[in-house]
């Protein structure tokens, strides 16, 4: 199969202004964001997440994950690119202020490589419900035909370097002598193969496909396969991927990724795969046995997964009947996702203090019109039983708005008071 090609955007003369009101308003906050990360407990929080990522844990450690929380209407800046900073700090302060999670913040600014990557030549289809493009949604496939998948192609990958150089010099002229301004390109590097080919194929189908085209399924998962590794070695090639093992960097299981295991940021080098943790995972098939998902998902995501330097697995399926699986072929593994709707007695044997428990809470119980903390507290203290002995991420993900915003923060709470009392 060809390589995905890379182009080069024509570059844009001049450079970015920023107005004065824009700029006054940015400073500010950027000074506040630089008086919280020098705060003592970002650097305890560091420290934590650094001792749980390589299994010696002084405690299980508490993440909330939304967003939705904070109103536009907070936001001041005129300019579309200043309103961009502008939200990424105020969020850092709404988190200090109401999430009191063990999220540590940094006094960076992120400035996002430009990276535009095309369809595979066929286009899919989303039906969704009453609201058109928002919420829940059912693929409508392109690949309705075995034949059809001889028309899709291997996307295209464009890196705009100048366009990026352009808005990480206007953020560095404004913030720099206040905050460490970054370029920041692919970061979470998920291998989420079968999520790909649902989308082609359709989920039904795909299903179908396992017994009556294996063939057929084969053959487009190692399409897959490959068009995602020519995407990480083109940015690899490109510099475009990020060190990801920071105090602010997200596992895909959960978590924090900050970890001394692998190298820290370096300026003078662009990250490379062996450097970074990546994510695997595949929730479409968890109606499969662990053999179908061996032979038709896992195999295809191990010469991606195993290039490298760490590795999260699963994201909201849970791995009952996969452990082994995972142990014996990632040899890098580093945590897994656990969830309530699976075994997670089972977890917690087969982890044990070799990976990370990496639990996920029920969101339900907040996110109901008449919230139920007597349950998530129950279901924390039944985990963290169950979990003993294991080192324990708690990641609560959930959809909430600044209406339902007190939540999260009364969950957090909740969570770090249960953690003390069972510590």
């Amino acid at each position: 199969m060809p390589a995905a090609p890379s182009a080069r955007k024509a570059p844009q003369r001049g450079s970015i202004a920023i107005s004065t009101e824009d700029r006054l308003i940015l400073r500010e906050l950027a000074q506040q964001v630089a008086a919280v990360a020098a705060l003592p407990i970002q650097a305890e929080r560091i420290r934590l997440w650094q001792a749980l990522n390589r299994c010696q844990p002084e405690r299980p450690m508490v993440l909330a994950q939304t967003g939705g929380l904070m109103s536009e209407s907070l936001l001041r800046c005129t300019d579309p690119l200043g309103r961009q900073w502008e939200s990424a700090l105020r969020w850092k302060l709404f988190c200090h202020e109401f999430i009191h999670d063990d999220y540590p913040c940094t006094a960076t600014l992120d400035v996002r490589h430009a990276i535009e990557v095309s369809d595979y030549g066929l286009k899919e289809g989303r039906i969704y419900g009453d609201v058109d493009g928002y919420g829940a949604y059912r693929i409508d496939p392109p690949i309705v035909e075995l034949a059809d998948f001889d028309r899709i192609h291997p996307r295209r990958v464009t890196v705009d370097h100048e366009g990026t150089e352009r808005r990480f010099q206007a953020a560095n002229e404004v913030l720099g002598d206040l905050l460490q301004v970054r370029k920041v390109g692919e970061t979470l590097c998920r291998n989420m193969l079968t999520r790909k080919l649902i989308h082609l194929r359709g989920f039904e189908q795909f299903l179908l496909d396992l017994y009556d085209h294996p063939e057929f399924v084969h053959r487009m998962m190692a399409f897959l396969r490959d068009d995602t590794l020519q995407e990480w070695e083109l940015y690899e090639r490109e510099g475009v991927l990020s060190y990801n093992a920071g105090p602010e960097n997200i596992r895909g299981s959960g978590g924090v990724a900050c970890t001394d295991r692998l190298p820290t940021a370096d300026p003078s080098r662009p990250a490379q795969m062996q450097d970074m943790v990546c994510f695997g995972e595949s929730q479409e098939s968890i109606g499969v046995s662990p053999g179908l998902f061996d032979e038709f998902v896992l195999q295809y995501q191990l010469p991606l997964m195993n290039r490298f330097g760490l590795v999260d697995y699963g994201c909201c399926e849970p791995q009952d009947g996969k452990f082994d699986l995972l142990f014996n072929q990632i040899p890098r593994l580093n945590s897994v996702s656990v969830h309530p709707w699976g075994k997670r007695e089972l977890a917690a044997e087969k982890l044990a203090d070799r990976y990370i428990y990496a639990y996920k809470p029920h969101p339900g119980v907040i996110e109901l019109p008449d919230p139920d903390f007597a349950t998530a507290e129950r279901e924390l203290r039944e985990t963290l039983a169950i979990a003993r002995g294991c080192p324990v991420s708690l990641t609560m993900k959930t959809v909430l708005n600044p209406e339902t915003a007190d939540r999260i923060t009364l969950w957090t709470d909740l969570a770090q008071r249960v953690v003390a009392e069972m510590a």
